[in-house]
């Protein structure tokens, strides 16, 4: 079975995390993993209603793109989040299919044990990359997940425009090699 690395790219407009995406996939591919992008700009995903119905059933009542999305978490080794700065935090798109995660969490915790990582971009050097990253870190823990950085600091942080941000670009290859690593590791 080929070990999957899930990309999750909370941009609403792709080219903004995308770059750090295309990025990234020549070096997973280097280490024979298998790369895959959800764009959750092409997904319907509405609210958590906090109806508790997942306390009683293994998905969500809501009917849109949320529980396949929670199923392709579910099927991956890692998943790598992957956002743009919104107000010092992660888009609301991403916070919206974390809050619908709660199924899995309830039926077995499904992402437990799963390596997880987090790049983002910012405007700026300090445009709240890092905030944004604990953040997601958080709701790693929260599932379980082992959560995986570069080699010193959060993770892929990275400024507008990746093209010329070598640092940034440093951070999220660490990021990227340090996920696989571990795989290799753990299979």
């Amino acid at each position: 079975m080929m070990v999957k690395i899930l990309l999750v790219n909370a941009s609403p407009r792709k080219k903004s995390c995308k770059e750090m995406i295309d990025f990234a996939i020549p070096l997973i591919k280097k280490n024979v993993f298998e790369p895959q992008i959800l764009n959750l700009s092409e997904k319907d995903i509405n609210f958590c209603k906090h109806c508790d119905y997942c306390k009683t059933h293994d998905h969500c009542t809501i009917d849109d793109d949320c529980n396949s999305l929670n199923s392709e978490m579910a099927k991956a080794d890692a998943i790598i989040f992957v956002t743009p700065v919104y107000f010092g935090g992660m888009t609301g798109q991403l916070k919206t299919v974390f809050d619908r995660t709660l199924p899995i969490r309830r039926n077995g915790f499904q992402l437990k044990d799963k390596i997880g990582a987090v790049f983002t971009v910012g405007g700026s050097r300090n445009g709240g990359q890092e905030l944004t990253i604990a953040d997601v870190m958080a709701f790693m823990h929260i599932h379980g997940m082992i959560v995986v950085a570069d080699d010193n600091h959060f993770g892929g942080t990275v400024h507008n425009p990746f093209s010329e941000d070598e640092f940034g670009q440093e951070t999220v290859k660490s990021t990227t090699e340090k996920v696989c690593r571990l795989l290799k590791r753990l299979n």
